[in-house]
């Protein structure tokens, strides 16, 4: 297999209203290429498309033009729901769709037609490994806060061992212990089993610990992909601030 994982080629979006292009691009001729292990966060200010292109890598939205390749295979070509397996997003406000915690975490690995016994061995192993406490699983949606609730999402993603997992604001709820051991895992998953994580995150203390690429949005446009060593973690603070700042005026 080529060592190419994720391969985009110059790939737009724009906004559309019932079906009709309206022109206010959301992305611009976006390339870069992504390989198995790396540990990338999608950075920049708010309504720079970060969550957009999350959505375009597994076909929560098709791009407006461009194509990407997953392994060499335009996704268009693969099987939605094979895509979404291989290419798992958690949102930042996730839902469980009436389901209780179990039924969440077996979901995917029902739709793969893997055995109870599987199925109930993953689903300890993962929730030990996040530390999502046994009694968490027959409640549902309504007895989760917002922070259970992205952990959850998150152990029923990684329990279909994906080859990408995208994850947007993954650590925005959760307090600052979990969040840390959740970091720590993921970089571990990176390491030993390849898999490769993108996640959009306003942290930059988080990001400066766990990426090894930064890819830096704007107006919306990729203007950076650099890796992690190489980065003036003061300037990208600083030139982040002035975006945030220039798009809220833009608001008023």
């Amino acid at each position: 297999m080529n060592n190419n994982q994720l391969k985009l080629k110059e790939v737009s979006l724009v906004t559309s209203i019932r079906g009709k292009i309206t022109g206010a691009p959301i992305l611009t001729d976006i390339s870069f290429e992504v390989f198995p292990g790396d540990r990338i966060c999608l950075i920049g200010p708010s309504g720079a498309g970060k969550t957009s292109l999350l959505r375009l890598l597994n076909r929560l939205s098709e791009p407006t033009k461009g194509e990407v390749y997953l392994e060499n295979q335009d996704i268009r070509a693969i099987p939605v729901l094979e895509l979404r397996r291989q290419v798992m997003l958690v949102p930042q406000e996730p839902k469980l769709l009436g389901m209780t915690v179990r039924e969440a975490l077996a979901y995917p690995l029902l739709l793969q037609h893997l055995p109870k016994p599987t199925i109930t061995e993953r689903i300890k192993t993962y929730r030990e490994q996040l530390h999502i406490p046994a009694e968490w699983l027959e409640r549902t949606e309504l007895q989760l806060s917002l922070g259970q609730r992205q952990l959850v999402a998150i152990a029923r993603a990684l329990i279909a061992q994906p080859k990408i997992l995208l994850l947007d604001e993954p650590t925005s709820a959760l307090d600052a212990g979990i969040a840390s051991h959740l970091l720590c895992l993921l970089t571990e998953l990176a390491l030993k089993d390849k898999m490769t994580i993108m996640m959009v995150n306003h942290q930059l203390d988080i990001a400066q610990i766990f990426c090894t690429r930064v890819l830096y949005l704007q107006n919306s446009q990729l203007l950076q992909d650099t890796p992690a060593n190489q980065i003036d973690w003061k300037q990208l603070r600083e030139q982040l601030v002035q975006a945030e700042t220039q798009a809220a005026k833009e608001w008023l």
